[in-house]
């Protein structure tokens, strides 16, 4: 489980609920008893009725959703969408209905993606109603009655037994139990709530009275009374926090729609004034007005979102595999520029899985030895866990480590022959912090079941050290003892003591645990550990190296936390604890977060606090993971850049509320996640840089057209640009959406939040560097067909004219040479700054597949006749082909040698979002 604490008090609780509790259940019973108007003997039946009259009933209620009508318009007219639905219009009026109603199709799916994100935090509010029983045992009228747990009023009395679901907030009156509060607090230790006076101060959850809906008892019978229900409970306060906490737009998502509206504007801004330059320069005003609907449908980025998609798509399939589900593709993104991780302790860095670590004696330490076997043997005999068919131990976690360490330390036991040799059992008494046994031999494993028990009959106890300690013989080495247990509990263990009574033969075996629990001679301490999973040193040491900061926010206790912290490499070379994090202000939360270098701790923390850390970091500008299992993470999980949850510990409520939920529960997949992004992150920009670089070689022919007035016939067709943007240009753009990971992804600084997702040496290479190059390549491939064949400036080429087959060959090779080139930016855009070789020239299938296809598409078009017909083309000669075969290389390899002095200039670690 997760490690989650406790709202601190009534003040916070009201100021995070959507409406003021009721009652302030840290006042004397008496007093509570009074506000409350109720006694020993509940409420009455009318009485009952009239409250949930007033108070409503006990559920956790959901705000009203907005009308699906108004969300699904909302998702068809933001300015993205009506950008594609431009794009559309702009493909049925150029006759290309296939686009246009495939456009249409992509504005659906995106806004059915969006509708589903929306109403995710509703489905994670229901989801919390899920943890209240149907039914309670109330008291009313002066009987125990069978009750509607919904029918629950503040005031009635409830009774608590073991295995129960807490129906309701409540204040125990009488007796005590244990209660599992893992889906509040996040500690898999069960809790004791008993009959007793409140702590002044304490954190709401560590109140020792108190009982909180949707807990678990897991031992002991109580009475209580119900001082608060619905939403005024720790889950319906969750709840409200849980619906006022809204997912904003992902980074790449706020990027994508700037990229679409620069495309669109450019590609606007082109088609005007191609327009009044093709009218100014003679050219027929059909003709001028097919060229510019032309360059607008071949630049508006109706690829743009399908490749980014499918990247994203690719993204999730590969975290799948390795244990992270991404409920949202643009997540996948987000994590590639995150720069803070905000992580549990329990179950996320350590095992979630109690371990027997340390045994500590009297008279030899820490040392092994016999001595130590037997305090093993004597802790594992204080227990009441029990095996299963499957042999699995069932039980308390902490009893269950005791069995299991001292198999480990070479005194296995026999669980059966224990019960059979027990003589009496005291049970866990929260108020005392103690257990005993008094055991009256019991048989090892492997002996013959007929055998003799082996052993006196002894008294075993085992507890909390200040309890146990307390009850020892006079002069037994007591203040040694405390010590030690204080070093071990400062090296994050939870510490018990073990401690034994021999009963001589004959004498009467004690009734009354008091007796029992006496005279008692200490056998030593066991340190318990959960310990750090093993991968998870090195995935914190990947983060470092990625410049990522790694905090730890858990309900535990500052020393345990720093503990295990340090194990794992967090903090190094310095660790701030915060022991007590609710008491942070923002003042102090903006000096320890923003201005100091120090990896944190923050102990002992609620809801609230989760929400502030997150909040702290949004607002100064970083990207936030943070991760999450109990039903109180949801708010953090919401709030945050990406919230994640773990599959195996973690509740419905978290997995719900989270973006990306943890099969394994392991922090190292939160470190393949964030590499994974950043692929995405850099396999988007090489998708832009690829569509921007064509942009140049379809331009500079209408400009050298129109700037020369006529006299160097048009370079290229309407038809043949748009069969270059929608049929060539599509398969080999999806297929760099595919690309591995450029060497060093994982050494650089994550990238600043300011960045936008195309940065200006972006464009210098697309527009200056491979456009360039390549409209150089295809206009001299053009003059070249010109020249051979005699033509002159002003010479005629129209229909009729001897050079008008020449100019039909011209064009052709214009669109080839286009083609080629793209072949060569394809490679060029693979890497940002490494080179091609580094991450291997065939490594990606998908692209050769792509670019084998547009090579076959454009032969067809240039040699087949019903297509030569279509879009204008004719065969090309042999020199013709031989020469723009060349182009791919030129491309390429001038923009490998731009590479290779970048590279010479600024290493690949100091290059951001490279």
């Amino acid at each position: 489980m997760t490690d989650r604490a406790d709202s601190r008090a009534t003040p916070e609780r009201t100021a995070a609920s959507t409406e003021a509790p009721p009652f302030d259940p840290s006042e004397p019973l008496p007093r509570l008893r009074r506000e409350l108007a109720t006694g020993p003997d509940g409420l009455s039946a009318r009485e009952a009725a009239r409250r949930l009259a007033v108070h409503g009933p006990n559920e956790v209620r959901r705000k009203v959703r907005s009308s699906f009508v108004r969300e699904l318009v909302g998702q068809l007219i933001h300015p993205l969408a009506l950008l594609l639905w431009a794009a559309a219009a702009l493909a049925f009026v150029a006759d290309l209905a296939v686009l246009g109603w495939a456009i249409i199709a992509v504005i659906a799916v995106n806004a059915a993606f969006a509708l589903l994100q929306e109403r995710q935090a509703e489905r994670a509010v229901e989801t919390l109603a899920r943890y209240l029983p149907e039914h309670a045992l109330a008291v009313r009228d002066g009987q125990p009655r069978v009750v509607e747990a919904r029918d629950l009023v503040p005031g009635d009395l409830i009774l608590l037994d073991e295995g129960d679901k807490v129906p309701a907030d409540a204040h125990v009156t009488e007796g005590g139990v244990e209660v599992d509060l893992s889906m509040l607090t996040g500690e898999s230790v069960p809790v004791e709530r008993i009959a007793s006076a409140g702590i002044l101060g304490a954190p709401l959850l560590e109140e020792p009275n108190l009982v909180f809906s949707g807990t678990t008892c897991v031992g002991g019978q109580a009475r209580a009374i119900v001082f608060a229900t619905g939403n005024h409970t720790e889950l319906g306060r969750i709840a409200a926090l849980s619906q006022r906490t809204r997912r904003e737009a992902s980074p790449l998502e706020r990027q994508v729609k700037r990229v679409a509206w620069l495309i669109a504007g450019v590609a606007t801004g082109m088609g005007v004034v191609f327009l009044v330059l093709g009218v100014a320069v003679g050219l027929p005003v059909t003709d001028s007005l097919t060229f510019a609907i032309g360059l607008l449908v071949a630049n508006v980025p109706e690829g743009l979102l399908p490749t980014i998609t499918l990247a994203l798509a690719v993204g999730v399939r590969a975290l799948a595999r390795r244990g992270a589900l991404v409920k949202r593709l643009s997540a996948v993104e987000t994590l590639g520029s995150t720069s803070v991780i905000c992580t549990d302790k329990t179950g996320t860095l350590t095992r979630n899985s109690m371990r027997l670590r340390t045994l500590w004696t009297v008279d030899h330490g820490s040392e092994p030895g016999p001595w130590a076997e037997e305090l093993a043997r004597a802790g594992a005999l204080c227990t009441t866990v029990t095996r299963e068919a499957d042999g699995e131990l069932h039980g308390d976690p902490t009893e269950a480590a005791l069995v299991v360490g001292a198999a480990d330390h070479g005194a296995p036991l026999d669980l059966g022959r224990r019960d059979a040799g027990r003589r009496a059992l005291f049970r866990f008494d929260p108020r005392l912090r103690l257990m005993s046994v008094v055991q009256g031999g019991e048989r090892r494993e492997g002996e013959k079941p007929d055998g003799e028990m082996q052993g006196p009959t002894r008294i075993v106890v085992k507890g909390a050290p200040e309890a146990v300690l307390d009850r020892l013989l006079p002069g037994t080495a007591a203040e040694s003892a405390r010590v030690a247990a204080e070093d071990l509990a400062g090296g994050g263990m939870r510490v018990l003591a073990v401690a034994v009574r021999d009963v001589p033969s004959g004498a009467e075996l004690p009734s009354r645990r008091e007796d029992a629990e006496s005279g008692l001679t200490l056998l030593g301490l066991v340190g318990l550990y959960d310990p750090p999973r093993p991968e998870v040193a090195e995935a914190v040491r990947r983060c470092h190296e990625a410049g990522i900061r790694v905090h730890v926010v858990t309900g535990d206790n500052g020393a345990t936390a720093a503990a295990v912290a340090r194990e794992v490499g967090i903090g190094v070379p310095r660790l701030h604890v915060v022991a007590a994090s609710e008491s942070l202000g923002d003042d102090e939360l903006d000096r320890l977060l923003v201005e100091g270098d120090d990896e944190i701790v923050f102990a002992r923390s609620s809801p609230e606090t989760k929400l502030k850390v997150a909040d702290t970091l949004r607002e100064h500008g970083r990207i936030v993971a943070m991760t999450g299992d109990g039903v109180n993470d949801a708010p953090a999980l919401h709030r945050a850049h990406i919230g994640v949850a773990m599959g195996r510990s973690g509740t419905d409520v978290a997995r719900e509320a989270a973006t990306m939920v943890l099969t394994d529960d392991d922090f190292a997949t939160i470190v393949t996640a964030v590499e994974a992004g950043r692929r995405v992150y850099d396999n988007v920009r090489k998708f832009i840089v690829y569509i921007f670089a064509h942009a140049t070689p379809e331009i500079v022919p209408f400009l050298v057209f129109a700037l020369s007035a006529g006299t160097v016939p048009l370079p290229l067709t309407v038809l043949q640009i748009l069969a270059i943007d929608l049929g060539t240009e599509t398969l080999p753009a999806l297929a760099l959406g595919r690309e591995r990971s450029e060497p060093g992804i994982m050494q650089r600084p994550p990238r600043p939040r300011h960045q936008g997702v195309i940065s200006r040496d972006m464009l210098i290479r697309s527009w200056g560097y491979l456009g360039l190059m390549s409209a150089v390549l295809v206009m001299a491939g053009y003059f070249y067909v010109l020249w051979r064949a005699g033509w002159q400036p002003g010479d005629p080429t129209g229909t009729g004219s001897p050079l008008h087959h020449a100019y039909v060959t011209a064009t052709t090779a214009t669109f080839a040479g286009i083609v080629t080139c793209q072949v060569g930016t394809a490679f060029a855009a693979r890497t940002d700054h490494a080179a091609l070789r580094d991450i291997g020239v065939f490594s990606n299938p998908l692209l050769l597949a792509g670019i084998a296809f547009e090579l076959a598409f454009t032969a067809a078009l240039v040699y087949a006749p019903p297509l030569q017909h279509l879009f204008g083309t004719a065969a090309l000669p042999l020199d013709v082909v031989l020469l723009i075969a060349t182009f791919p290389v030129l491309v390429w390899g001038t923009d490998e040698l731009r590479r290779a002095r970048r590279r010479r200039r600024r290493p690949p670690s100091t290059v951001p979002g490279s």
